[in-house]
């Protein structure tokens, strides 16, 4: 499916409610560059991207986009584009490196941009943790170690301190899922361990300093909205029928989403996954006042959603086996859709899935804001002879998940905004430079930014607020 650039669907308007939040996200590691300017030192991912083989091409962190300098340029790009708001992260080995001391010229960076946002008429709208903890810490045990939560809840403290009057929300992590998951079990992102009770302890240990997080932002930032950011992906068995499929899908439901949704939203562990994880210590690492902190009442929950998932206990034709990424389910195998057109990065692209995801937590749980605050594809762009970038599969991606957040918005769910990701090209975690999320191209070469179709088109959706 393909959408004209220069049009936006002239069937019956869908208008966004009044006030719906336009943005577009980034993260830190992924687009600032300057890994070792004004005092910025390691963190897990430079030192991952150092292992031979980790990251797809020996690509690091430097010089991604180049944001540390050219924020100005970027914020300019914003304007232009209408964006009403930016989601970035903030990098903690910038602003207290090695887990230490405050940094002033770290803190100064944040200070420029956020005063450039607000100056261009755009909300700041601040991550605290996108996946870069200090190498230092991580030498100690990383999220492993509780004592590592009490860290972040420092490095809280010193940025809440500096930006809290100015910042119009705050998420205090994106994605644990990945950063615990990936990291401690899969060993495909940083650190790159192996190991099932070490990413159960960083799972409890994320939340344990998101409860300590919004505990700081409530006494730094009284009345600025506050939140969490989570993957959330529909589960759905692939027989609903058979018992091993239906058994299968309930726990992968309780890896990916339940683990994270139930301690914010309803104060604990769903009972299922105690019982999955307790071979794994999660009742070794969980004290019997943690619920309460991790329970901190949020103003907003962030879903970032990419593709859903069919499972099976069993496997069945093209099915691949569960990686070490889903703790205690080697049994389970995931189910492709042959039918579903891929991005770059072969994902499926589903976004019935995104109305099913957001309805889930609007069934399932208590009343709460709900923001989009990742939503994208990758794809292979072409430059033209002239310099356009003709991304016409971003454009269908982004109607078709435009239309899936709308319906619902239509069904009842409280949607409040929408965030792509990602504004740039950038360093995509463990594929290096390879996969271009970005509604602006960048030239790693040059660093020279040019809009795609895509971004153009945005722009005139959140000039409509709604699709024509």
């Amino acid at each position: 499916m393909s959408v004209h650039p220069d049009s936006v669907r002239a069937e019956t308007a869908l208008m966004f409610p009044p006030g719906f939040v336009w943005g577009a996200a980034t993260a830190a590691f992924q687009v600032e560059g300057a890994t070792t300017a004004d005092g910025r030192t390691d963190s897990v991912w430079d030192v991952f991207a150092r292992r031979p083989g980790a990251v797809r091409g020996g690509d690091n962190g430097e010089p991604a986009a180049d944001h540390y300098r050219r924020y100005s340029e970027d914020v300019g790009l914003m304007r232009r584009l209408n964006l009403g708001a930016y989601r970035f992260s903030l990098a903690w080995p910038r602003v207290r490196p090695d887990g230490g001391e405050a940094n002033a010229a770290g803190l100064a960076f944040y200070d420029r941009l956020v005063d450039c946002l607000l100056e261009s008429g755009i909300q700041p709208w601040a991550t605290l943790y996108h996946w870069d903890l200090p190498q230092a810490l991580e030498e100690k045990g990383g999220w492993t170690n509780r004592d590592t939560a009490y860290r972040f809840a420092e490095y809280t403290e010193t940025v809440l301190e500096r930006l809290g009057d100015r910042v119009a929300s705050w998420s205090t992590l994106n994605e644990p899922w990945c950063a615990a998951m990936l990291g401690y079990a899969g060993g495909i992102h940083a650190p790159g361990r192996t190991d099932h009770p070490a990413a159960v302890a960083a799972t409890h240990h994320l939340l344990l300093g998101h409860g300590l997080a919004m505990d700081i932002i409530r006494r730094h930032a009284p009345g600025t909205a506050a939140g969490i950011t989570l993957n959330l992906y529909p589960v759905a068995p692939h027989d609903p029928a058979n018992v091993a499929d239906v058994a299968a899908a309930r726990r992968i439901d309780g890896l990916q989403n339940r683990l994270f949704l139930d301690p914010v939203l309803s104060g604990g562990y769903p009972d299922d996954l105690v019982a999955d994880l307790e071979p794994f210590g999660l009742g070794s690492v969980v004290r019997d006042d943690d619920a309460a902190v991790i329970a901190a009442h949020v103003d907003w929950l962030g879903v970032n959603y990419y593709r859903d998932y069919r499972v099976a206990g069993r496997p069945v034709p093209g099915s691949e086996p569960a990686g070490p990424e889903w703790v205690g389910a080697a049994d389970v195998h995931f189910v492709p859709d042959p039918a579903a057109p891929r991005t770059d990065s072969g994902w499926e692209v589903q976004p019935a899935g995104l109305t099913e995801s957001l309805l889930q937590v609007h069934r399932g749980y208590r009343p709460v804001p709900l923001y989009i605050t990742e939503n994208g594809a990758s794809y292979p762009d072409v430059v033209s002879d002239g310099g356009d970038i003709v991304d016409t599969d971003r454009v269908a991606f982004l109607d078709s998940h435009l239309r899936a957040a709308h319906d619902a918005i239509q069904a009842g769910v409280d949607l409040r905004g929408y965030f792509y990701w990602s504004l740039l090209d950038n360093f995509e975690w463990a594929e290096g430079y390879a996969k271009r999320f970005g509604l602006v191209h960048v030239d790693y070469t040059t660093q020279r930014r040019t809009p795609k179709q895509s971004a153009h088109w945005y722009s005139r959706v959140i000039g409509l607020n709604g699709l024509g």
